[in-house]
């Protein structure tokens, strides 16, 4: 381990490590002289203990991401048994889909690394200067075509994230194989999968699970907000009378679209504001017996947790007004800065605005091929709370 560069973390730093978290910020280096960006690097205390071996950043405020408390001398051989830990993790926790998340950075212990598998396809996903180093590129890509002989792999580009961390501009493509579209299944539903389009890293696998809970309670007429691709809209088809998806995205509808003439379903799909068209929909006195909201993440930042809060309860309170006795809500945050008991006390003031009793039937999160550690909070980032809703 000696024959790394030593980083001096600050005792809060330190303390943090020791905690369990595997980030240290910039604020808590003591030195990191002529580091090179992405570097493996030795973590020590003010005192010179060793701490780990962790990846170096030059750029984000995320300084240090640990890897190891112990040595680690080649990250290309780390990456590799790391990959193969991750994809026998999803041998035990997977079922019933042929997509789902592979890698998920921190939660698999590579930081900055995002693999999706989408039946014969991969997507993935770097946002670290380590990662992007070519020997890593190299033994990630490596290790995913040995063990999984996909059909294609494709790179989906964050062009924010690059930017911070000061990584070139990458343009997405397939970046090994031949295929960058297929089709999968969730939960025996089928779905289209085009690499190169959409959202994230093409699809929102976290709430496969999800999908299928809420699919247990729906019922009669069903209204899907922020539906996307059509996700919970196609789960709750089987279980409801009608069923309508609604989504600002022209494209997103369109591929939702597909994906319903793909399991023979007959879903209305509206263009529209959410916000604009709840407030219509309530104000006219409109009624439904199950209703999903499914925003994107309203607090990026915690700057923006007040304002995203108040969107929250804006949406829940117009959705408590239009279910009917006995209705079913199922309603989720992906912002991580939005925690449990944020999101629940939100939920509650519109409840009580509504006038409206509500029982909690699950409490959820992401799915578990998005692995939570338990000492890193920020990996636990989706709340899902199903409710039955009378009075």
């Amino acid at each position: 381990m000696n024959a790394l560069p030593a980083v001096r973390v600050s005792n809060r730093g330190a303390a943090r490590l020791r905690g369990g978290h595997v980030w240290v910020y910039r604020s808590d280096l003591v030195s990191a002289d002529r580091i090179p960006p992405g570097a493996l690097v030795q973590v020590v205390d003010p005192k010179g203990k060793p701490l780990g071996t962790a990846l170096y950043s030059s750029s984000s405020q995320i300084a240090i991401r640990l890897v190891s408390t112990r040595a680690v001398e080649d990250l290309a051989t780390l990456i590799r048994e790391r990959i193969r830990n991750a994809i026998a993790y999803r041998k035990m926790v997977v079922r019933h889909t042929d997509a789902y998340r592979l890698i998920f950075s921190e939660g698999d212990f590579l930081p900055g690394l995002i693999v999706d598998r989408y039946n014969d396809v991969l997507s993935l996903q770097i946002l670290t200067q380590a990662m992007d180093s070519e020997p890593a590129r190299q033994a990630a890509l490596a290790e995913l075509q040995d063990q999984l002989r996909p059909g294609g792999i494709i790179e989906r580009v964050d062009a924010r994230v690059r930017e911070l961390e000061q990584l070139p501009t990458r343009e997405p493509g397939l970046i090994a194989g031949e295929k960058s579209s297929t089709t999968f299944t969730m939960n025996g539903i089928k779905f289209h999968y085009a690499g190169l389009e959409g959202q994230k890293t093409g699809s929102f696998l976290d709430q496969r699970e999800n999908y299928a809970a809420a699919a247990q309670y729906a019922h009669g007429e069903a209204l899907d907000v922020f539906c996307y691709q059509g996700g919970f809209a196609l789960h709750l088809a089987p279980k409801c009378s009608a069923v309508t998806g609604v989504d600002s995205s022209r494209p997103a509808l369109e591929v939702a679209d597909q994906n319903a003439a793909l399991n023979g379903r007959e879903i209305e799909w509206i263009e529209a504001n959410a916000f604009d068209l709840l407030k219509d929909y309530s104000a006219a006195g409109r009624q439904y017996d199950t209703i999903v909201l499914d925003p994107p993440a309203f607090a990026k930042t915690r700057k923006n947790l007040d304002t995203a809060l108040r969107g929250y309860k804006e949406l829940n309170l117009r959705a408590f007004k239009m279910l009917r006795p006995g209705g079913i809500l199922a309603t989720c945050t992906c912002s991580y800065h939005v925690g449990q008991s944020d999101f629940l006390s939100t939920i509650s003031e519109a409840a009580v605005d509504a006038h409206r009793t509500v029982r909690i039937l699950e409490v959820r999160s992401q799915a578990k091929d998005h692995p939570a550690l338990l000492n890193v909070p920020e990996t636990s980032y989706l709340k899902c709370l199903i409710c039955h809703v009378s009075g």
